[in-house]
């Protein structure tokens, strides 16, 4: 006979809801990210709890609607009152069919949407967690924690037990959930007693860990979503729960590993395996056996090896044992807690950066190759106020007036330190966070030497100088701190007015070097102009006595010609009167055009140039003159 299903359905609703509202309660109170993480699976748990019990109460009203409709056929003399389709005959089956269909894939999507965002959104949360307010009722709020493991652990124990041995496979979802909240309330208890003492890291690796199931939980919801779209679909076969989660009924029932691995190697084999002395042995001092493995895990830290990199200090009880370090290689100890060993890399060259925070790429080694003062390439950068010695007289330049540069001005600079351990006792045990404090006290050096420092001078020649006083500050500042380190280099990099003005700083030095120029224009245009000058004036003197000397020798030519002339007239008064006129028309006439006219009674030979034509009033009435 089919149990009811009802009853234990209702009571696992019931305890779910009752479950997930106390540990929500219980999650508002306290300051733990375990109990937010439990209380999402209480609420989870309530919710397929819910779907469960629907789906139950339908099949609960398709088996009642069978055997009304088997006694009415028995009982009926005319069998043809019962024939019809099934959906008129069997409303009911009809109703779960579509159930099934539709509402079981939309509750798993709603299901999934859930898990996902609550994944997300508590990933966040414990993955960059916030200081919180320490609830003073945490040993309270355990305790009802203890009570939601015992309130949930016996009905979800007797509705898998159920589900496994008669078959119901509908109490099997709210049963896993019910023994996985069982476990979590006993995880979320002592996460809160972890936080009342003291150790906060404890509930935030829960949390995580958490967070992890939950985000693999949502995942084979999707992964079962997508393969039931490929699943044969049988008529009258049951099909698998959807929202059944293998995860959480493997978490909620660890124990069942080894009945699926015995199935898994009875299959293999092809024999029954589970049943030979070794696995049934096996099966029995698992614990025993779990137990001897914890405890030569816990053995194995009595022994240490400290790589060729590090040295260690040695503490029993929190108590330092000596004062010498352990170096590298193998080591014995007693085990962990009560001797444990503390290592420092003090045989590698660490850095630290001062006036910035570097990006996570940039810690790698990552950096950008161009860099301009107007675009930030840190994760944040520090204004560093640095003096302006000579403010007045590089800026404002006989400027006697009221206005006048500021005496000091802002600069960003990354300032990388490199530094190794040379004493690691008293690295470890002088101060409690020895590292901050070095870079505190690097800090305080590079702005003490900034503002004793030029800022025209820091930003241009000045920086090997200033390298090398700031490593020696910091160096004499870690001495006297005893820190026991040695600084091996001060950089400075990337030096520029902070990004917030350095446009406008760059229009200031552009502007600087455009008078600059403008006067090395004007200069070089003077010189050229007083060259060209000078040359001008000394090519009119040389002009002037070259046209002086050429008149006088004109002169004393043109005299002494006149002189020749009258000589030769002198000489021959008829002829050099004629051979002048000769000589003055022959020069007047060498430009003019020439025509030579022949007669019929003249025996001359002449060559005439025909090219042109001649007029034909020249060639009438030619004759020769006769003498008279």
């Amino acid at each position: 006979m089919d149990r009811n299903l009802k009853p234990t359905g209702l009571v696992n609703l019931l305890i779910a809801l009752a479950a997930a509202s106390l540990g929500g309660y219980i999650a508002r109170q306290t300051a733990s990210y375990t109990d937010e993480v439990v209380g999402i699976f209480l609420g989870l748990g309530f919710l397929v709890a819910l779907f469960s019990y629907f789906q139950m109460r339908m099949e609960a009203r398709e088996k009642l609607e069978k055997l009304e409709l088997d006694e009415l056929a028995k009982s009926a003399r005319n069998t043809t009152l019962f024939e019809g389709t099934d959906a008129e005959a069997f409303p009911a089956r009809r109703a779960r069919e579509q159930f099934e269909k539709w509402l079981v894939p939309a509750f798993c999507i709603i299901l999934l949407g859930v898990q996902a965002g609550a994944a997300w959104w508590l990933g966040k949360q414990v993955l960059n967690p916030e200081a919180r307010t320490v609830a003073t009722s945490l040993p309270m709020m355990a305790a009802f924690f203890g009570f939601l493991f015992f309130l949930q652990f016996l009905p979800g124990r007797y509705s898998v037990n159920v589900a496994r041995l008669e078959g119901q496979r509908l109490l099997q979802p709210a049963g896993s959930y019910l023994l996985l909240g069982a476990y979590l309330s006993l995880l979320a208890a002592a996460g809160n007693v972890a936080i009342y003492f003291g150790h906060s890291l404890i509930d935030l690796l829960l949390s995580r860990a958490l967070c992890v199931i939950l985000a693999l939980a949502a995942f084979e919801n999707l992964l079962t979503l997508i393969l039931e779209l490929y699943r044969p679909r049988v008529r009258g076969q049951a099909a698998r729960v959807l929202y059944e989660s293998r995860l959480v009924g493997l978490l909620g029932q660890p124990e069942s590993v080894f009945t699926t691995a015995a199935q898994a190697l009875d299959y293999q084999f092809g024999f029954k395996v589970s049943e030979t002395w070794f696995y049934q042995f096996l099966q029995k001092a698992f614990a025993w056996l779990l137990l001897i493995q914890g405890s030569l895990l816990w053995l194995s830290t009595c022994f240490v090896f400290i790589e060729p990199e590090e040295q260690a200090l040695l503490e029993r009880c929190g108590k330092p044992v000596g004062d010498t370090a352990l170096n590298p290689g193998p080591h014995f100890k007693l085990p962990w807690p009560i001797d444990s060993v503390y290592r420092f890399e003090t045989f590698r060259v660490q850095t630290f950066t001062v006036g910035v925070v570097l990006k996570e790429d940039e810690r790698g080694g990552g950096m950008e190759n161009t860099i301009v003062w107007t675009k930030s390439h840190y994760k944040e950068e520090f204004n560093l106020p640095v003096a302006n010695k000579g403010a007045d007289s590089l800026l404002n330049p006989g400027d006697t007036g009221e206005k006048s540069a500021p005496p000091a001005n802002l600069v960003t600079a990354s300032v990388p330190v490199q530094y190794q351990i040379k004493d690691i006792v008293s690295w470890a045990r002088n101060h409690a966070n020895p590292n901050e404090l070095l870079e505190r006290l690097a800090t305080r050096e590079v702005v003490r030497h900034l503002v004793s420092v030029d800022f025209f001078e820091f930003m241009s020649v000045g920086r090997q100088k200033a390298a090398e006083s700031l490593r020696a500050n910091i160096q004499k500042a870690a001495d006297a701190e005893e820190l026991g380190v040695n600084i091996l280099f001060v950089g400075l990099q990337d030096v520029h007015p902070p990004v917030s003005v350095a446009e406008a700083f760059e229009a200031v030095i552009g502007a600087e070097q455009t008078r600059e120029a403008k006067i090395l224009a004007a200069q070089g245009e003077a010189a050229k102009t007083n060259a060209l000058a000078t040359a001008e004036a000394q090519k009119v003197r040389d002009d002037a006595a070259a046209f002086a000397a050429r008149r006088v020798a004109e002169a004393e030519a043109v005299g002494g010609q006149f002189q020749n002339r009258l000589n030769a007239f002198a000489a021959a008064p008829n002829v050099y009167p004629q051979r002048i006129w000769l000589q003055t028309f022959a020069k007047s006439a060498a430009k003019s055009r020439k025509f030579i006219i022949g007669t019929p009674n003249a025996s001359e030979t002449m060559q005439l140039n025909l090219e042109d034509k001649v007029r034909a009033d020249l060639l009438e009435d030619l004759a020769i003159p006769q003498k008279k």
